[in-house]
């Protein structure tokens, strides 16, 4: 498959690819590091690139998929799969802004539950990415780090307030992403920018280590390509958790 093509694979093709070894994790993290070092400085859909963790995940998932491969045990599901996280998802020694200067310096001491759960699936971090300040806006306008742009109009709006999680999806930055939403933020820039992405139904996926903007209303869930890669990070992302008393 041919590197543009690769950019825009779902994730169900990914992982069949690497099933077969016809592709490795690290060729695929430096494909999509590669077009974020290109793209991102006009499209501004990434705050924080995590190039040198990613490569180190890269190349830990290669020797796990090696391994699988002799012992014929089923892979993790996203073992090898490159995406992104919204910015007001705690990261473990990495920022987490929330599109705020308030919090440029903040870098969390742990992760959010949703991060742990996609990590332990073997997903690799590329980065965390743009969005309205605190996720209270649908533009992705930020005054601070600058707008997300939509991919298929720079000049237009990419929707928010999680832009640039769908930005980075429909220009070939990563193969999926996870958002938020309380009124809107993953299904506006969803549509805008032409992917799939879902508000949950509340207390179905956890909140703990997410900047809050309405407790009561605020929603983790995927953004993705296509359908069936939206159903395989939520059930990836859902359930019960005891940090997260509304979950």
């Amino acid at each position: 498959m041919k590197e543009e093509a690769l950019a825009f694979a779902t994730i169900e093709e990914l992982a069949a690819l690497l099933a077969r070894c016809k592709i490795s994790p690290v060729e695929i993290t430096d494909l999509f590091l590669r077009r974020i070092e290109r793209l991102n400085p006009s499209l501004n859909a990434f705050l924080t690139v995590t190039a040198e963790q990613a490569m180190d995940a890269a190349r830990l998932a290669e020797k796990e998929l090696a391994g699988n491969r002799r012992s014929r045990n089923g892979n993790r599901p996203l073992l090898g799969i490159p995406i992104s996280l919204k910015d007001n998802l705690w990261t473990r020694g990495i920022r987490t802004t929330a599109g705020s200067k308030i919090l440029r310096d903040f870098v969390p001491d742990a992760d959010a539950t949703v991060v742990r759960k996609l990590a332990r699936a073997g997903a690799i971090f590329l980065g965390k990415t743009n969005m309205h300040e605190f996720a209270y806006g649908i533009t992705s306008h930020n005054a601070h780090y600058g707008p997300a742009h939509n991919p298929w109009a720079l000049e237009r709006i990419s929707g928010g307030s999680s832009g640039g999680s769908a930005v980075a999806i429909a220009a070939g930055l990563c193969a999926a992403s996870v958002g938020t939403d309380t009124g809107g933020s993953i299904r506006v820039p969803s549509s805008m920018c032409g992917i799939v992405g879902l508000k949950p139904t509340f207390g179905r996926v956890s909140v703990f280590g997410t900047v809050p903007l309405a407790p009561s209303f605020d929603h983790v869930g995927p953004l993705a390509r296509s359908v069936p890669d939206t159903a395989i990070l939520l059930g990836l992302l859902a359930g019960r958790d005891p940090l997260d008393p509304t979950s």
